[in-house]
């Protein structure tokens, strides 16, 4: 069964920068497409950034895009979400999240099986 346990979220100030990390049961990471997704109080959840299988190719939302940076090291089944320039809308829990989506690039939660419990990113 694929276990995602994300890591990093915490309190920071507006321009500041978090790193998120998501680390994943071993049998299964590189044969998925890895993402973030946030979802803020009283909002639906939306898809912030997602890495292909090998890490060549990225995709990430228009708010995430110039700030945030998504990599991930499948020899440590590992994936992170590096959070610069912070505001205050990024204020959400953060999910890690894994599958294989059929339209990559759009990040749509429904395309992704397996999530983590979340991490919240607080932004003041």
């Amino acid at each position: 069964q694929v276990q995602l346990v994300e890591s990093g979220g915490g309190s920071v100030q507006a321009g500041g920068s978090l790193r998120l990390s998501c680390d994943a049961s071993k049998y299964t990471f590189n044969k998925h497409c890895m993402a973030w997704f946030r979802q803020a109080t009283g909002k639906e959840r939306e898809g912030v950034a997602a890495i292909h299988r090998g890490g060549g190719v990225v995709a990430y939302a228009d708010s995430a895009k110039g700030r945030f940076t998504i990599s991930r090291d499948n020899t440590r089944n590992s994936v992170t979400l590096q959070m610069d320039r912070l505001k205050d809308g990024d204020t959400a829990v953060y999910y890690c999240a894994a599958g294989q989506p059929r339209v990559f690039r759009r990040l749509y939660a429904d395309q992704y099986a397996y999530w983590g419990q979340g991490t919240q990113v607080t932004v003041s």
